[in-house]
Protein backbone atom coordinates (compact mmCIF):
# COMPACT_ATOMS: atom_id res chain seq x y z
CA UNK A 1 0.00 0.00 0.00
CA UNK A 2 1.00 3.63 -1.04
CA UNK A 3 2.01 6.01 2.12
CA UNK A 4 1.41 9.99 1.62
CA UNK A 5 5.00 9.98 2.37
CA UNK A 6 6.20 7.27 -0.16
CA UNK A 7 7.87 8.54 -3.95
CA UNK A 8 4.81 8.59 -6.18
CA UNK A 9 4.19 6.04 -8.41
CA UNK A 10 4.53 7.93 -11.93
CA UNK A 11 8.65 7.95 -11.15
CA UNK A 12 8.31 12.16 -10.54
CA UNK A 13 10.72 11.91 -7.51
CA UNK A 14 8.24 13.99 -5.53
CA UNK A 15 6.32 12.61 -2.65
CA UNK A 16 3.02 11.41 -3.17
CA UNK A 17 0.96 13.58 -1.52
CA UNK A 18 2.58 16.54 -3.76
CA UNK A 19 2.05 14.56 -7.04
CA UNK A 20 -0.47 12.39 -7.51
CA UNK A 21 -2.50 12.04 -4.49
CA UNK A 22 -5.03 10.83 -3.68
CA UNK A 23 -5.05 9.01 -7.20
CA UNK A 24 -3.76 5.13 -6.70
CA UNK A 25 -0.71 3.92 -8.25
CA UNK A 26 -2.38 2.02 -11.87
CA UNK A 27 -0.12 -0.60 -10.83
CA UNK A 28 -2.35 -1.47 -7.89
CA UNK A 29 -5.69 -2.14 -9.46
CA UNK A 30 -5.06 -5.90 -10.26
CA UNK A 31 -5.26 -6.04 -14.38
CA UNK A 32 -2.26 -7.59 -15.61
CA UNK A 33 -2.73 -6.53 -18.90
CA UNK A 34 -2.64 -3.11 -18.29
CA UNK A 35 0.34 -3.41 -16.28
CA UNK A 36 2.03 -5.23 -18.87
CA UNK A 37 0.71 -2.42 -20.91
CA UNK A 38 2.14 0.47 -19.22
CA UNK A 39 5.69 -1.11 -18.49
CA UNK A 40 5.92 -1.64 -22.42
CA UNK A 41 5.13 1.43 -23.13
CA UNK A 42 6.63 3.76 -20.79
CA UNK A 43 9.87 1.42 -20.12
CA UNK A 44 10.04 -0.83 -23.00
CA UNK A 45 10.51 -3.79 -20.02
CA UNK A 46 8.61 -6.90 -21.38
CA UNK A 47 6.58 -8.85 -18.58
CA UNK A 48 6.76 -12.26 -18.85
CA UNK A 49 3.34 -14.28 -19.29
CA UNK A 50 3.58 -18.20 -17.66
CA UNK A 51 4.21 -20.10 -20.99
CA UNK A 52 7.20 -17.46 -21.30
CA UNK A 53 8.50 -18.24 -17.81
CA UNK A 54 8.30 -21.68 -18.32
CA UNK A 55 10.57 -21.41 -20.73
CA UNK A 56 13.44 -18.96 -19.43
CA UNK A 57 12.82 -20.96 -16.42
CA UNK A 58 14.04 -23.75 -18.50
CA UNK A 59 16.90 -22.16 -20.05
CA UNK A 60 18.13 -21.18 -16.89
CA UNK A 61 18.26 -24.83 -15.78
CA UNK A 62 20.28 -26.03 -18.82
CA UNK A 63 22.73 -22.97 -18.57
CA UNK A 64 22.93 -23.60 -15.01
CA UNK A 65 23.54 -26.94 -15.65
CA UNK A 66 26.51 -26.68 -17.91
CA UNK A 67 27.81 -23.85 -15.61
CA UNK A 68 28.25 -26.26 -12.87
CA UNK A 69 29.65 -29.22 -15.47
CA UNK A 70 32.29 -26.69 -17.02
CA UNK A 71 33.52 -24.91 -13.50
CA UNK A 72 34.04 -28.62 -12.34
CA UNK A 73 36.36 -28.97 -14.70
CA UNK A 74 38.19 -25.60 -14.78
CA UNK A 75 41.53 -27.15 -12.58
CA UNK A 76 45.32 -26.20 -12.95
CA UNK A 77 46.47 -27.72 -16.37
CA UNK A 78 43.45 -26.51 -18.03
CA UNK A 79 43.41 -24.18 -20.57
CA UNK A 80 40.08 -21.69 -21.12
CA UNK A 81 39.82 -22.98 -24.96
CA UNK A 82 39.02 -26.47 -23.69
CA UNK A 83 36.35 -25.20 -21.28
CA UNK A 84 34.81 -23.38 -24.19
CA UNK A 85 34.82 -26.58 -26.36
CA UNK A 86 33.16 -28.66 -23.25
CA UNK A 87 30.47 -25.93 -22.86
CA UNK A 88 29.74 -26.38 -26.74
CA UNK A 89 29.05 -30.24 -26.66
CA UNK A 90 27.50 -29.67 -23.28
CA UNK A 91 25.10 -27.11 -25.19
CA UNK A 92 24.58 -29.81 -28.16
CA UNK A 93 23.38 -32.48 -26.14
CA UNK A 94 20.85 -30.53 -24.36
CA UNK A 95 19.76 -28.78 -27.92
CA UNK A 96 20.37 -25.52 -26.77
CA UNK A 97 22.55 -23.14 -28.27
CA UNK A 98 25.58 -21.03 -26.37
CA UNK A 99 23.94 -17.42 -26.68
CA UNK A 100 27.52 -15.43 -26.96
CA UNK A 101 28.87 -17.09 -29.81
CA UNK A 102 28.84 -14.45 -33.02
CA UNK A 103 26.89 -12.17 -30.57
CA UNK A 104 27.19 -8.70 -31.15
CA UNK A 105 29.73 -6.75 -33.29
CA UNK A 106 32.50 -7.96 -33.83
CA UNK A 107 30.81 -11.27 -33.24
CA UNK A 108 31.69 -12.48 -29.78
CA UNK A 109 34.14 -15.94 -31.37
CA UNK A 110 33.30 -17.73 -28.51
CA UNK A 111 30.43 -19.60 -26.66
CA UNK A 112 31.68 -18.72 -23.25
CA UNK A 113 32.97 -16.39 -21.39
CA UNK A 114 36.38 -16.81 -19.45
CA UNK A 115 37.66 -13.66 -17.60
CA UNK A 116 40.57 -14.36 -15.57
CA UNK A 117 41.93 -12.41 -12.69
CA UNK A 118 42.01 -8.96 -13.75
CA UNK A 119 39.61 -9.40 -16.40
CA UNK A 120 36.51 -8.02 -15.05
CA UNK A 121 34.58 -9.37 -17.95
CA UNK A 122 34.03 -10.38 -21.82
CA UNK A 123 37.21 -12.94 -22.09
CA UNK A 124 37.22 -14.88 -24.61
CA UNK A 125 38.78 -18.64 -24.73
CA UNK A 126 41.95 -19.56 -25.94
CA UNK A 127 45.18 -21.85 -25.09
CA UNK A 128 45.64 -19.74 -21.53
CA UNK A 129 46.73 -22.56 -18.89
CA UNK A 130 45.03 -22.45 -15.96
CA UNK A 131 46.87 -22.52 -12.76
CA UNK A 132 47.48 -22.47 -9.01
CA UNK A 133 46.35 -18.85 -7.84
CA UNK A 134 44.11 -17.76 -10.70
CA UNK A 135 40.59 -17.34 -10.47
CA UNK A 136 38.18 -17.39 -13.24
CA UNK A 137 34.74 -16.01 -14.06
CA UNK A 138 32.87 -18.04 -16.13
CA UNK A 139 29.65 -16.72 -17.91
CA UNK A 140 27.57 -18.66 -19.57
CA UNK A 141 24.33 -18.11 -21.33
CA UNK A 142 21.45 -20.40 -23.49
CA UNK A 143 19.06 -20.43 -25.55
CA UNK A 144 16.76 -23.18 -25.25
CA UNK A 145 13.44 -23.41 -27.97
CA UNK A 146 13.61 -19.43 -28.35
CA UNK A 147 14.42 -18.44 -24.54
CA UNK A 148 17.59 -17.46 -22.75
CA UNK A 149 19.10 -18.08 -19.51
CA UNK A 150 22.32 -16.23 -18.29
CA UNK A 151 24.83 -16.76 -15.37
CA UNK A 152 28.11 -16.90 -14.26
CA UNK A 153 30.74 -18.33 -11.35
CA UNK A 154 33.96 -17.57 -10.26
CA UNK A 155 36.27 -20.71 -9.98
CA UNK A 156 39.55 -19.86 -7.27
CA UNK A 157 42.03 -22.52 -8.81
CA UNK A 158 43.91 -24.21 -5.59
CA UNK A 159 44.99 -21.23 -3.31
CA UNK A 160 44.96 -17.88 -4.34
CA UNK A 161 46.31 -14.43 -2.85
CA UNK A 162 44.55 -12.23 -0.46
CA UNK A 163 43.31 -9.88 -2.82
CA UNK A 164 42.07 -12.14 -5.54
CA UNK A 165 40.00 -14.15 -2.68
CA UNK A 166 38.92 -10.82 -1.14
CA UNK A 167 36.95 -10.03 -4.79
CA UNK A 168 35.41 -13.47 -4.96
CA UNK A 169 33.84 -13.41 -1.49
CA UNK A 170 32.90 -9.89 -1.98
CA UNK A 171 31.32 -10.24 -5.15
CA UNK A 172 29.25 -13.15 -3.94
CA UNK A 173 28.07 -11.22 -1.10
CA UNK A 174 26.79 -8.73 -3.22
CA UNK A 175 24.98 -10.40 -5.52
CA UNK A 176 23.34 -12.71 -2.17
CA UNK A 177 22.43 -9.02 -0.79
CA UNK A 178 20.87 -7.71 -3.60
CA UNK A 179 18.83 -10.51 -4.51
CA UNK A 180 17.50 -10.91 -0.95
CA UNK A 181 15.34 -7.47 -1.30
CA UNK A 182 13.47 -8.23 -4.65
CA UNK A 183 10.50 -8.13 -4.30
CA UNK A 184 7.55 -6.16 -5.83
CA UNK A 185 7.44 -2.00 -5.29
CA UNK A 186 11.25 -2.32 -5.18
CA UNK A 187 13.25 0.41 -6.75
CA UNK A 188 16.07 -0.90 -9.41
CA UNK A 189 18.27 2.10 -7.75
CA UNK A 190 17.74 -0.22 -5.11
CA UNK A 191 19.83 -2.44 -6.23
CA UNK A 192 22.93 -0.84 -6.81
CA UNK A 193 22.99 1.06 -3.49
CA UNK A 194 22.90 -2.50 -1.95
CA UNK A 195 25.75 -3.44 -3.76
CA UNK A 196 27.92 -0.34 -3.78
CA UNK A 197 27.37 -0.10 -0.12
CA UNK A 198 28.74 -3.53 0.53
CA UNK A 199 31.37 -2.83 -1.59
CA UNK A 200 32.79 0.34 0.06
CA UNK A 201 32.89 -1.31 3.32
CA UNK A 202 34.96 -3.98 2.23
CA UNK A 203 37.56 -1.52 0.72
CA UNK A 204 36.51 -2.63 -3.46
CA UNK A 205 35.01 -0.68 -5.94
CA UNK A 206 32.02 -1.52 -7.90
CA UNK A 207 32.66 -1.41 -12.12
CA UNK A 208 30.27 1.10 -13.84
CA UNK A 209 30.71 0.52 -17.65
CA UNK A 210 28.72 -3.02 -17.42
CA UNK A 211 25.49 -3.60 -16.08
CA UNK A 212 22.82 -5.76 -15.40
CA UNK A 213 19.70 -6.25 -17.92
CA UNK A 214 16.89 -7.56 -18.39
CA UNK A 215 16.53 -11.19 -20.07
CA UNK A 216 15.08 -14.07 -21.20
CA UNK A 217 12.82 -13.26 -24.67
CA UNK A 218 16.18 -11.84 -25.78
CA UNK A 219 19.75 -11.91 -24.77
CA UNK A 220 19.84 -8.47 -23.79
CA UNK A 221 16.62 -6.54 -22.80
CA UNK A 222 15.45 -3.71 -20.65
CA UNK A 223 15.31 -2.95 -17.89
CA UNK A 224 19.83 -2.08 -17.43
CA UNK A 225 20.34 -2.69 -14.02
CA UNK A 226 23.11 -0.46 -12.09
CA UNK A 227 25.12 -2.33 -9.59
CA UNK A 228 26.40 1.27 -8.22
CA UNK A 229 24.63 3.70 -6.81
CA UNK A 230 21.97 5.64 -9.44
CA UNK A 231 18.42 7.46 -9.12
CA UNK A 232 16.20 4.82 -11.20
CA UNK A 233 13.31 4.83 -9.62
CA UNK A 234 11.64 2.33 -12.00
CA UNK A 235 9.38 -0.08 -9.71
CA UNK A 236 9.88 -3.97 -9.71
CA UNK A 237 6.94 -5.84 -10.89
CA UNK A 238 5.32 -9.50 -11.45
CA UNK A 239 6.75 -11.41 -14.07
CA UNK A 240 9.85 -9.24 -14.94
CA UNK A 241 13.06 -11.14 -15.47
CA UNK A 242 16.37 -9.48 -15.11
CA UNK A 243 20.01 -10.71 -14.41
CA UNK A 244 22.40 -9.23 -11.74
CA UNK A 245 25.89 -9.73 -12.00
CA UNK A 246 27.70 -7.35 -10.36
CA UNK A 247 31.44 -6.98 -11.03
CA UNK A 248 33.92 -6.02 -8.19
CA UNK A 249 37.52 -4.68 -8.41
CA UNK A 250 39.86 -4.77 -5.51
CA UNK A 251 41.20 -1.01 -7.12
CA UNK A 252 39.85 1.35 -9.07
CA UNK A 253 36.10 0.64 -10.40
CA UNK A 254 37.39 1.74 -14.45
CA UNK A 255 37.98 -0.39 -17.09
CA UNK A 256 39.96 -0.77 -20.34
CA UNK A 257 38.80 -2.38 -23.21
CA UNK A 258 41.39 -4.46 -25.00
CA UNK A 259 42.14 -2.55 -28.80
CA UNK A 260 43.26 -5.79 -30.96
CA UNK A 261 39.91 -8.28 -29.93
CA UNK A 262 37.32 -5.84 -28.58
CA UNK A 263 35.21 -7.63 -26.10
CA UNK A 264 38.04 -8.20 -23.09
CA UNK A 265 37.82 -5.69 -20.74
CA UNK A 266 40.49 -5.20 -17.74
CA UNK A 267 40.66 -3.76 -14.47
CA UNK A 268 43.01 -0.31 -15.50
CA UNK A 269 44.78 -0.72 -12.62
CA UNK A 270 45.90 -4.53 -13.46
CA UNK A 271 44.22 -5.23 -9.46
CA UNK A 272 41.45 -8.25 -9.69
CA UNK A 273 38.47 -8.30 -10.67
CA UNK A 274 35.43 -10.71 -9.92
CA UNK A 275 31.51 -11.63 -10.72
CA UNK A 276 28.70 -13.59 -9.82
CA UNK A 277 25.45 -13.90 -11.77
CA UNK A 278 21.84 -14.98 -11.26
CA UNK A 279 18.81 -14.50 -13.59
CA UNK A 280 15.76 -13.39 -11.11
CA UNK A 281 12.12 -13.47 -11.62
CA UNK A 282 9.78 -10.90 -10.06
CA UNK A 283 7.19 -12.80 -8.64
CA UNK A 284 3.74 -12.09 -6.90
CA UNK A 285 5.15 -11.58 -3.34
CA UNK A 286 9.31 -11.96 -3.73
CA UNK A 287 11.13 -13.49 -6.16
CA UNK A 288 12.43 -16.43 -7.88
CA UNK A 289 16.34 -17.44 -8.86
CA UNK A 290 15.81 -18.95 -12.34
CA UNK A 291 19.38 -19.90 -12.66
CA UNK A 292 20.14 -23.15 -10.07
CA UNK A 293 24.26 -22.94 -9.81
CA UNK A 294 25.19 -23.69 -6.35
CA UNK A 295 28.42 -21.56 -4.65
Amino acid sequence: MIHRNDLCWCQSGKKWKKCHFPETPPLTNGDPLRLKELYDKKYQILIKSKEQIDGIREACRISSTILEAVAKSAVAGVTTKALDDMSTALHREAKAIPAALNYSYPPFPKGICTSLNEVICHGIPDDTILKDGDILNIDIASIYKGYYGDCSRMVVIGKTTPERQLVVDVAYECLMRAIAILKPGVQVGDIGTVIENYADERGCSVVRQFVAHGVGVKFHENPQVPHFRNSNLIRLVPGMTFTIEPMINAGAWEAVIDTRDKWTARTIDGKASAQWEHTILITEDGHEVLTTWQR
